[in-house]
């Protein structure tokens, strides 16, 4: 990585002024200082690069409808939507950047430091994005700041945002003396940037404010076509890169779970933006840990393989996807007999995914097949009522059995609950199934043949007008539909 001129990123300045302000050396830079000759040169001689004629960006309708919906809920109001800032991973370096869902989801923009603003007007609200102008190069901060243009890419001038989010754009570092001076009813989507907060911090109060989250976030319990189309695209990259990983189990016995995790990482960053969360790649004993992430355990044949990922899209739509494989390509008889009690419950949890439904009922379906098996298999003592009623089954299926799939892998997050888990399902939802079993290492209440063993299945299910879809079918899920679909991609 090149050592770049300055110890640390400059921070926005709230006003034009203060970009006015000399960008500070690297402490233990080797250029001890920049020339005037130097410093002039770099001000001319450069092509204008301005972009015209931009087409908008996909979602630009529905963002549009998005924030008339925001304005009917908070007339009169002044709401204030950030992006957020780059986080510091270590010292000058910093984290990928990843904007708020709920910013994204209003803007379709997608750079730090960004932040909506909807003023309020007699009829509505006029939206202005802020965003960071081209880096100056008549101060020197393209070349000489750590976020620099040259240093980490042409960002848009503010009228190509104006052409692709079809939404007006000023410059940020002018808003926060804005803010600070506004009157009125305020209110801010809290947690991303501490500086718009800080200008704030007399006008908003901590209720008013979570109002504006949970409004945003029950605003995505349904999808519009843009967003399903956004999740099948997803699921289906998701789809490949689990293909990936099966056609280099080899590989990852002669390594570790981190060559699963690596193979399905490429998938996802060639074909969409990154992965969604972190990819879980148990293997062995492993699978009964419920997000194993850290992925650095041994892969041998004769286990099995719980795979839980996503593929998230350049629009920041994730997959949510798990399936349990034999290493080897094959199940046990006691691997099997475990994962098609599994696969029993998804199925009878996905055929309670419909309109009307409540948004338990595919979990309550889900356990209730769970509890039969526990008691059948004699782990349990019966009835099957007495065990769900005391939650009995949870020792080895801890989890619930899915949840709101979207921008956020658990989207929905803020909704309130009788608009989520006390709810009715209605076309457009998207929620996952992922009933499992998880027999730890160490319990001594099981027979030793169970022990180690973890099956979880996972699919991405629309609710339809008539039923439900599932988007991640393109992966089998029967246990010798798993088993063929291996040997075939094995060769």
């Amino acid at each position: 990585m090149a050592d770049e001129l300055t110890p640390e990123n400059p921070e926005t300045p709230e006003n034009p002024e203060e970009s006015e302000k000399p960008i500070k050396q690297r402490k233990n830079g080797l250029y001890p200082g920049v020339s005037d000759e130097l410093a002039e040169s770099m001000k001319s001689g450069w092509a204008d690069t301005e972009l015209h004629g931009l087409e908008p960006v996909e979602q630009a309708g529905h963002t549009a409808r998005r924030r008339s919906a925001l304005s009917a809920r908070f007339p009169g109001e002044r709401l204030v939507v950030p992006a957020g800032n780059l986080k510091t991973r270590s010292n000058d370096t910093e984290y990928p950047f990843r904007a708020s869902v709920e910013y994204a989801y209003l803007t379709g923009n997608q750079t730090e430091d960004g932040v909506l603003v909807l003023e309020p007007t007699s009829d509505g609200h006029d939206a202005t994005i802020y965003l960071l102008p081209r880096s100056d190069r008549e101060n020197g901060e393209f070349w000489l700041s750590g976020q620099g243009e040259l240093w980490v890419g042409r960002r848009h001038s503010l009228g190509e945002a104006e052409q692709l989010y079809g939404i007006p754009a000023s410059d940020v570092r002018e808003l926060a003396g804005k803010l600070t001076e506004a009157t009125g009813p305020v209110r801010v989507v809290r947690g991303y940037d501490a500086g718009i907060e800080t200008a704030l911090r007399d006008k908003v109060t901590a209720e008013r404010d979570e109002e504006l989250r949970v409004f945003l976030s029950e605003a995505r319990l349904i999808k519009d076509e843009f967003e399903i189309g956004e999740l099948q695209k997803a699921v289906d990259s998701t789809v490949r890169g689990f293909e990936d990983v099966v056609k280099v189990l080899d590989k990852a016995e002669a390594t570790s779970e981190r060559y699963i995790e690596g193979t399905f990482f490429l998938r996802a960053r060639v074909e969409g933006n990154d992965i969604g969360y972190g990819s879980i790649c148990a293997a062995g004993a492993h699978a009964c840990t419920l997000h194993w992430v850290r992925n650095d355990g041994p892969v041998r044949s004769g286990d099995l393989l719980l795979l839980d990922a996503g593929v998230e899209t350049h629009t920041l739509y994730t997959a949510d996807v798990t399936r349990t494989l034999p290493i080897d390509g094959t199940y046990t008889e006691i691997q099997k007999k475990i994962y098609d009690a599994v696969y029993d419950a998804q199925e009878a949890g996905i055929a309670a995914v419909k309109p009307g439904a409540g948004y338990r009922d595919f979990h309550d379906a889900a356990q209730q097949v769970l509890a039969e098996r526990l008691v059948e298999w004699g782990l349990l003592e019966g009835p099957v009522e007495r065990v769900l009623e005391l939650g009995l089954q949870r020792r080895w299926t801890l989890h619930g059995t899915g949840h709101m799939l979207g921008m956020d892998v658990h989207d929905c997050a803020a909704a309130r609950t009788e608009h989520y888990v006390n709810g009715t399902l209605e076309p457009g939802v998207v929620l996952t199934v992922e009933p499992g079993l998880y027999f730890q290492a160490d319990d001594l209440t099981v027979p030793e043949e169970y022990r180690g063993i973890g099956v979880r299945i996972e699919d991405d299910i629309l609710v339809t007008a008539d039923g439900n879809r599932n988007l991640s079918d393109g992966l089998p899920r029967r246990s010798d539909e798993v088993e063929a679909w291996m040997a075939a991609l094995k060769g």
